[in-house]
């Protein structure tokens, strides 16, 4: 196989980049460059820069067909050497052998070039004879001296001579090579026969002929030879798989030693391969691809065959492989090509109106322009548009979507008419084009390259599937021109220019066609070449002219020009042929309007052209017809017989063409009108309105533009111009056009307005005003020749000037001094107001003078600005210098500056400043010393407003140190009190846990109780004690700390009564046995449910869920230590209540502070408070009856202790000896009887011991014994049922019985003289449900800073569980009541009864070991 030459590209066409003016006008365009462009037979146009139309198409909708190309088929040489080997494969497979290729010196063999060598140097016996095979040899690439030239001939000899006879029918030689030669001389290799014995049975087979035998038992030949006719040795009697024809193998040409191998064909069959093959074309793809599918394919096929991301592979790298791989016979590479898709279908990439969507943005313009593809084909100079119906590919775009590889042939177009192609997006196209006038020639050095295939297709380069190299075109004398067409770019190819090219990736484009005046005589050629190929047409050519000539006013000029000539052609050839058939004896006519005949109906049976001005018939064939060239040829009846069919009688021609000349003449007639107008003079000037006239009439009549129309446009144009400025001067608008025109312009302009060929109505106005410029010149003169300026005249002679609006040289000088005169007065207006003449004015005074002419007067004015300017900015200076000051200047310094400052006659704001904090320096220390000397300590808030006033006056201040360090202290104070006191993530602030509740009663949100609270303080606003933190900053505002304790007093007494009346109203809420089921519990308001808690202190009832739990911890210990567990509301315990010890070391730190806080009185008051009901509480219990009680209880308590404790252990000794649990008896706790007025008393005690934010000994001791004082048989839970409104009721009922018990037993401490009333019962509840909460620990009222009553105490800091108990819990002594930790009880030798020391205390009162 010979050398693939690296392939060389050819040279570039022209490339056009036309300008917005020239890109406005398409076809103008084209036909400018038509001359240059042609020579090429393709160009490409470049849009200006901005023209990028959006792409329009669907991409989700768009779905399409692709066609499938194999490239080493698409080139011709490639394609006539497989058709050869596939001919000479085949016939040696019918000939029972199987062609396997040869190679020669390492190379495949190429056996159709070893052909046409033959066949050039004579054919074999030639060769042979003259011993030219070393040539042939060389010629195919070898190197010589090797012997490849027998080599050649062995080859020749064995595979190609037979086959060359065959084809030329002549006798094969005589002795036939033996199968297996012929085998391994082909292939160089023997393929793998079939099975032994099936070869075997198949020769047997062939051998023996078939017979009958029938019942008279003799035998009948069956099978003869069809050479010579006998059936005898039927041994040497071959059957043809293929016919079942008998063969003997002697008679064979060439005849056969022995019977081949494989399937045999006779002579007939074999002849089959000599068939002409079917037109070679695409096959369609069977699958369908989007456009992402199909990309996402090619760009993985482009990345996979070069190894590199496509956008990375070059553009000559591909074009080189491309031409390689369609050269190539051994590489077989398939692609695909979406080419021919109708834009009708799958919608155009350009915007267009077609109502299918709203065109948005810049589509509309888009839409149309003329460069859009759906547009051009119908534009006014396009002959395409007078063609009613939609050609698709000529008037309708076709849509190409391609990949790397993908081609289209050479071809040409339709009609030879123009075409353009547009890339919207993707990688590049390449191009190669062919100039018209070497269409011929590439047409024939194909036929002689290829003629083979143009044998069976004679119209091949019309069916766009062949390629040939442009180098091999090129090296037969062919021009070719190549491009590279990217995105947004425009291809033009010319008529009759061949153009072909393939794809470097995945892109779309877009093309059409388009026809001009000047291709009606190539589409009047190119009909005549489809004759003669007897191509069909696409649209008839006489049809189109004859349509255009019917309406010669819609034709442009050059277009009717154009048709005048090619009718007049027409119609003498048309009467030429009438004539010739009338000739003939044709006397039948009539009329038929083809138009309405379609046209596969009126083409010619013999040349396939589409009929129109006249055709011939035949009675024998109605259905056939012809065009009058192929007269003849219609039929061989009588002349007779026959009818001319026709459109126009032949008197409408000369009607049709003299409209037509008419229009194309009427330009004549308009030329010579303008020529008198633009040779006018003076006398016969036209008006413009005239010359505007002949234009629109040239415009609407589509002239030529030659020079004429040019000029008569220029003369317009110019005389518009001309007229537009004389009325923007004499209109006073010239300020608004921009530059002015100058007098000596001006001049110009007249003498321009009297030149012109036309008349100007402003020209006599425009000299009045000249005249008008003359005179102002000669009074400026005399203005500025004054030694003394006058403004007043200077301003009138400027006005004067403005309003010429003429470009004057004496305006500037006259701005000039008057810009002089201006400044100096401002400058003296300043100086009379020193208020404000601030540094900036000055600066800008300064700066405005600098830019004046020299003057004496300004420069004086400047000296006294520049002294003021710099003495100001010293002074200014200093002032801010003092204000920035670290650290801060003294009284008495600023004074001095201030003082010094105080006489310059401007306004300086660093020394207003510096003045004003002088003053508030003062005002502040006046006010520190009053408060210092005053009666009493001021209130922090007070402190902290001087604090922040005082850090922000730029002045040292001697007093503000120990402001800074009370307000520190103070702060620090109310920190720590605050987190003695307020729980983690409190609501409350420490005013208001320190003082008298206020918001009894109050429930909901924090948000909402908070409004509710300040709405019942500014109720009682006469008493508010929250107005301790709203004090005034004025010293004589300052509360008496006497009006302070009576308001906190007067609070307890409301908080007392309060307390009273919810408890009541509490009580009084569970004995609504009706209507127990609306009656609202709880933080949430609602009824009740599940587990419930009643509070000690307001007798609500709480849900477990709603609030924390008390310290036993879970349900299960509340239920079994519910004596000992206590439980107040969230409500009602407000803060940690600390022992009374810590409040007294915070009051202790109180006395310290020289400031007053409105916590610290508040807590004053609650210790106060505290320590009052700590004296009656122990002057209660220091009674017989109640230190009696109180014995007796805790005697008890460690009885049950021990039973606890012996209980303990017997179920763990019945555990270890596995004998059945013993019962537990039931631990009764103890019960305590006291008189109503006692358990009366301490009631209330207890009450007013729970409203105290503080932890006190005697609280314990009271709750205790009112615990005991309870029967043991008081239901202590209740377990609500699923239909809990029936116990609710009967909870009601009970509690309503207890409220009138209640009531009895106060009537009766009543009469024995108890100072208070309305003690009510306590009675908690707690019903029992699950919870989902663990409460242990929520709620710690205790101080943690208590000490410790043990000797070694271990001091434990943090909750570290041992043994199970944690260390920072602490138990109280019921004998002594003092607090140990429960860690150092147990490390001082203290044992208890029970397993831990948390499950002794929670059984019982302990006694500790300090007793």
């Amino acid at each position: 196989m010979a050398l693939f030459r690296e392939f060389e590209a050819p040279p570039e066409c022209p490339v056009f980049e036309p300008s917005w003016q020239d890109f406005s006008d398409p076809f103008g365009f084209i036909h400018r460059i038509r001359e240059i462009a042609e020579n090429t037979g393709i160009c490409k146009i470049r849009p200006p820069q901005g023209w990028q139309p959006p792409f329009a198409c669907d991409v989700r909708s768009f779905r399409f067909t692709p066609r499938i190309q194999r490239l080493n088929e698409l080139e011709a040489l490639t394609r006539v050497k497989l058709n050869f080997l596939d001919q000479i494969a085949k016939f040696w497979e019918l000939q029972g052998c199987k062609l396997c290729f040869p190679h020669v010196e390492r190379k495949l063999l190429d056996l159709y070039l070893l052909s046409k060598l033959v066949s050039a140097e004579g054919g074999f016996e030639v060769v042979c004879k003259e011993k030219r095979w070393s040539r042939i040899s060389s010629r195919m690439g070898f190197p010589a001296g090797k012997g490849v030239g027998s080599l050649l001939r062995s080859h020749f000899e064995r595979i190609l001579y037979p086959y060359e006879l065959f084809q030329t029918g002549v006798t094969l030689y005589p002795e036939a090579p033996d199968t297996e030669d012929v085998d391994e001389g082909i292939g160089g290799g023997e393929e793998e026969g079939p099975d032994e014995d099936e070869e075997k049975e198949r020769r047997a087979e062939r051998r023996s002929p078939r017979r009958l035998k029938d019942e008279v038992s003799f035998f009948i030949d069956l099978y003869m030879c069809m050479a010579c006719g006998r059936g005898d040795e039927e041994d040497r009697l071959l059957l043809c798989d293929g016919c079942d024809d008998s063969y003997h193998i002697f008679c064979l040409i060439p005849p056969l030693q022995d019977v081949p191998k494989g399937d045999w064909r006779c002579p007939k069959c074999v002849a089959e391969c000599s068939k002409p093959r079917e037109a070679f074309g695409f096959e369609q793809a069977v699958r369908e691809y989007t456009l992402q599918s199909f990309g996402e394919m090619a760009d993985h096929f482009k990345s996979d065959y070069f190894n590199m991301p496509v956008h990375m592979v070059p553009t000559e790298l591909v074009e080189k492989e491309f031409w390689r791989l369609v050269s190539s016979i051994e590489e077989d590479v398939i692609v695909e090509y979406g080419a021919d898709i109708s834009s009708r279908d799958m919608g155009s990439g350009f915007p267009v109106r077609d109502g299918k969507r709203k065109l948005i943005g810049d589509e509309d313009e888009y839409a149309s322009s003329g460069w859009n593809l759906n547009n051009m084909p119908v534009l006014e100079q396009s002959v395409l548009t007078h063609i009613s119906g939609d050609i698709s590919g000529m008037k309708v775009p076709w849509l190409y979507v391609g990949m790397c590889f993908s081609s289209f042939c050479w071809h040409i177009e339709d009609h030879w008419s123009y075409s353009i192609n547009y890339l919207h997006w993707g990688e590049p196209k390449t191009w190669y084009g062919v100039p018209a006038h070497a269409a011929e020639q590439l047409e024939s050095v194909m036929k002689k390259v290829a003629p083979e295939l143009f044998d069976s297709q004679p119209d091949l380069l019309h069916q766009l599937v062949t390629l040939m190299n442009p180098n091999l075109l090129m090296e037969h004398g062919v021009p070719v021109y190549r491009t590279n067409q990217c995105a947004g770019e425009f291809i033009v190819t010319f008529p009759r220019a061949y153009h072909s090219g393939f794809n470097q990736g995945y892109n779309f484009a877009e093309a059409v066609n388009f026809c001009t005046a000047d291709w009606l005589p190539i589409g009047t050629q190119c009909v005549a070449h489809y004759r003669r190929l007897q191509r069909y047409c696409v649209f008839s050519h006489e049809e189109l002219v004859c349509k255009m000539a019917a309406d010669p006013e819609s034709l442009d000029v050059e277009l009717a020009a154009a048709v005048v000539r090619e009718l007049g052609d027409m119609i003498e050839e048309e009467s030429r042929l009438r004539a010739a058939v009338q000739e003939t004896g044709v006397l039948c006519s009539e009329q038929e309007v083809f138009e309405l005949v379609p046209d596969d109906e009126r083409q010619c049976w013999k040349c396939k052209t589409t009929c129109f001005l006249s055709a011939l018939t035949c009675s024998c064939s109605p259905q056939r017809l012809v065009c009058l060239h192929h007269a003849a040829e219609l039929c061989s009846c009588a002349a007779s017989n026959k009818c001319l069919r026709f459109r126009y009688e032949q008197d409408e021609f000369p009607a049709m063409l003299y409209g037509v000349k008419s229009r194309a003449q009427s330009y004549d007639t308009w030329a010579k009108r303008v020529t008198e107008a633009l040779a006018a003079d003076n006398k016969s000037k036209r008006d413009l309105i005239e010359l505007k006239v002949l234009l629109e009439d040239a415009e609407d009549r589509k002239y030529p533009e030659n020079s004429l129309l040019r000029s008569l446009r220029d003369t317009v144009k110019e005389a518009e111009t001309c007229s537009s400025v004389a009325q923007l001067l004499l209109s006073q608008n010239a300020q608004k056009a921009g530059s002015k025109l100058t007098v000596e312009e001006l001049k110009v302009f007249v003498e321009q307005l009297y030149r012109l060929p036309c008349v100007i109505s402003q020209a006599r106005h425009v000299r009045e005003l000249l005249e008008s410029v003359q005179d102002f010149h000669e009074r400026a003169q005399a203005a500025l020749a004054d030694e003394t300026p006058d403004s007043g005249k200077l301003q009138a002679l400027l006005e004067l000037g403005s309003g010429l609006e003429l470009e004057l040289p004496e305006l500037p000088r006259l701005k000039q001094e008057l810009q002089q005169a201006r400044w100096l007065d401002e400058v003296r207006l300043t100086l009379m107001e020193p208020q404000r003449l601030t540094l900036e004015l000055m600066k800008r005074q300064i700066d405005s003078g600098v830019g004046l002419p020299p003057h004496h007067a300004v420069e004086k004015a400047m000296a006294e600005l520049q002294e003021l300017l710099t003495l100001s900015e010293h002074w200014e200076e200093r002032a801010r210098a003092c204000l920035q000051a670290r650290p801060r200047h003294s009284l008495l310094t600023l004074e001095s500056i201030v003082m010094e400052a105080k006489n310059i006659p401007a306004y300086l704001p660093n020394v207003l400043a510096l003045r004003d904090a002088l003053h508030k320096a003062k005002e502040w220390t006046a006010k520190v010393e009053a408060i210092q000397n005053g009666s009493n300590y001021a209130y922090l808030e007070q402190l902290e407003g001087l604090l922040m006033r005082g850090r922000s006056i730029p002045v040292r201040l001697e007093a503000l140190p120990q402001v800074e360090s009370q307000v520190a202290s103070a702060r620090a104070w109310r920190e720590r009190t605050a987190r003695t006191f307020l729980k983690k993530n409190s609501t409350y602030t420490l005013l208001q846990v320190l003082s008298p509740r206020v918001d009894i009663g109050v429930y909901g949100s924090s948000k909402s109780k908070r409004k509710r609270v300040k709405e019942l303080l500014e109720k009682e606003r006469g008493l508010e004690l929250d107005a301790l933190s709203d004090l005034e900053d004025s010293v004589e505002d300052t509360r008496d700390p006497a009006a302070v304790v009576a308001a906190f007093k007067a609070r307890e007494r409301q908080e007392l009564e309060a307390i009273h009346s919810l408890r009541a109203a509490n009580l009084a809420k569970m004995a609504l046995v009706e209507r127990i089921e609306e009656v609202k519990f709880c933080l949430c308001r609602k009824t009740a449910s599940g587990f419930m808690l009643q509070c000690e202190l307001c007798r609500d009832w709480f849900h477990g869920a709603c609030v924390p739990l008390p310290k036993a911890g879970s349900q299960k210990k509340l239920v079994s230590g519910s004596k000992e567990s206590k439980f107040l509301c969230p409500l009602c315990q407000r803060s940690r209540r600390p022992r009374l010890e810590t409040i007294l070391s915070l009051l202790v730190s109180l006395q310290k502070l020289p400031v007053r806080l409105p916590e610290g009185e508040a807590l004053q008051c609650l210790t106060e408070r505290a320590m009052g009901w700590q004296d009656r509480a122990r002057q209660a219990l220091a009674t017989d009856e109640l230190s009696t009680a109180l014995a007796k209880l805790s005697v008890l308590s460690q009885r049950m202790v021990e039973l606890a404790a012996r209980e303990k252990t017997e179920k763990i000794i019945n555990a270890e000896l596995q004998k059945t649990p013993l019962v537990p008896r039931s631990l009764e706790p103890p019960v305590l009887e006291l008189s109503p007025a006692a358990k009366a008393q301490l009631e209330e005690l207890m009450m007013e011991g729970d409203l105290l934010e503080v932890s006190l000994d005697e609280t314990q001791h009271i709750w205790r014994i009112l615990q005991a004082t309870h029967p043991p048989s008081e239901d202590k839970f209740l377990q609500l049922n699923p239909d809990k409104s029936r116990e609710l009721k009967q909870l009601a009922k009970r509690l309503a019985k207890e409220e009138k018990e209640r009531k009895r037993k106060e009537k009766a401490v009543a009469k024995a003289e108890f100072p208070k009333e309305g003690l009510e019962k306590k009675s908690r509840k707690i019903l029992d449900i699950p919870s989902k909460y663990d409460w242990s620990g929520a709620e710690d009222s205790n101080d943690e800073n208590a000490v410790c009553a043990a000797k070694n105490c271990q001091r434990p800091c943090k909750d570290k569980v041992s043994d199970g108990l944690l260390e920072s819990e602490r138990d109280r002594c019921d004998w002594c009541l003092t607090e140990s930790h429960s860690l150092c009880l147990l490390s001082s030798g203290f044992r208890w009864t029970g397993s831990s020391v948390t499950a002794a205390v929670t059984s019982g009162f302990i006694r500790c070991v300090w007793v």
